[in-house]
């Protein structure tokens, strides 16, 4: 695994993998990953539910900074 590409650590000291790592993996593991490419299809409702909404919400407040 390489920092950068595959994780990298939060100013918490969290290691997150990031959406390439978990694409090359080939599944979702329905912990609710950070950066996961699958739209969370392994994670039970209604926490699935909250991760989608927290994500488009973030996107959009991304979007309306730049």
């Amino acid at each position: 695994m390489q920092e950068g590409r595959d994780y990298y650590i939060t100013g918490e000291g969290l290691l997150v993998f990031t959406a390439h790592y978990l694409a090359e993996r080939g599944y979702c593991c329905g912990n609710g990953c950070l950066n996961c490419p699958y739209e969370y299809e392994r994670v039970p409702e209604p926490k699935r539910s909250q991760l989608l909404k927290k994500r488009a919400d973030n996107a959009q407040r991304t979007k309306g900074q730049g």
